[in-house]
């Protein structure tokens, strides 16, 4: 019982991470209706700044405050001068920028830092926590405190201010917004600002685990398509419940079921993925669209 506890909380932990990322690729989908390829990829570039700034001296949580800073102002300009030039394009033409996007910030952090794994310092401490017996990590349950603390901040800017009651009519109602003066091109820069600090946080929390370099986010973002999927392309709510959901399914079957182990964790995402889009393409919490003849 105390391991299933520990492979539960492990599995909500590593859940939190894909719930983060997944949430950042919906924000992406509901501004424009395309995936963001290049999302896993700009979390890393992230990272390293965060990185950068200890290796100056910086202290980790001023680090982390201002890599944050600079995730959001980064993206907007992205979108503003990137993105927004093939805004009315077809959508393949969008895909096809974010996948340039993602070779660029891969070979770009390669140039920069280099393509040796470096370590990166948890902010939490090492010191186990007990909890009725059994053993936590406290690395495990931070990134569960900060995964969802941010999506809590999410929830609470898109349903509770004018802000985000701005953001979601931009992207339901672009037209219509337009006619009541909300300016719909900034809405779309501030979403891909929002996406890209989730997925900063996400890169942050994740990196003392798996360590740092180019290409740590690469298995990462396929698990969060997976989650976003499952839970439902175009639902905030569905990609966090659907990211740990699947991070504690793939805790369990690595641990008990022996065939799968750790190394065939990504395949089981990919046929989760396929499975979802089969029998219920919208997602658990997705909305089906039905379409008269």
């Amino acid at each position: 019982m105390q391991e299933l506890a520990q492979q539960v909380v492990s599995g909500l932990a590593t859940g939190s991470i894909f719930a983060s990322m997944a949430l950042a690729l919906v924000l992406i989908y509901r501004s424009m209706n395309v995936i963001n390829f290049a999302q896993g990829e700009m979390a890393m570039f992230t990272t390293f700044i965060a990185w950068e700034f200890m290796q100056r001296g910086v202290p980790i949580w001023l680090a982390i405050i201002a890599t944050i800073v600079i995730a959001f102002v980064g993206a907007v300009a992205l979108e503003r001068f990137i993105i927004r030039p093939v805004e009315g394009a077809p959508p393949l033409t969008i895909v096809i920028v974010t996948l340039g996007l993602l070779i660029a910030f891969n070979g770009l952090a390669g140039w920069i830092w280099g393509y040796v794994v470096k370590a990166f310092p948890s902010p939490f401490p090492s010191t186990p926590i007990q909890v009725g017996g059994v053993g936590f990590s406290a690395q495990d349950l931070g990134v569960i405190g900060v995964s969802l603390g941010t999506l809590l901040v999410i929830y609470l800017l898109f349903a509770r201010t004018k802000l985000g009651l701005a953001l979601r009519a931009a992207s339901l109602y672009p037209e219509q917004s337009r006619l009541v003066g909300i300016r719909v091109s900034w809405m779309m820069a501030l979403g891909w600002g929002f996406a890209s600090v989730v997925g900063a946080v996400s890169g942050i929390m994740i990196a003392p685990v798996v360590f740092l370099d180019p290409n740590m986010m690469q298995g990462i973002i396929v698990y969060a398509f997976a989650a976003a999927v499952l839970g439902g392309i175009e639902s905030p709510i569905g990609a966090v419940i659907g990211g740990l959901l699947l991070g504690v399914v793939l805790a369990l079957l690595g641990a008990y079921v022996d065939a799968i182990g750790t190394d065939l964790r990504l395949p089981v995402a990919f046929g989760i993925i396929v499975i979802v889009l089969l029998f219920r393409p919208a997602g658990l919490f997705g909305r089906v669209q039905q379409r008269r003849v």
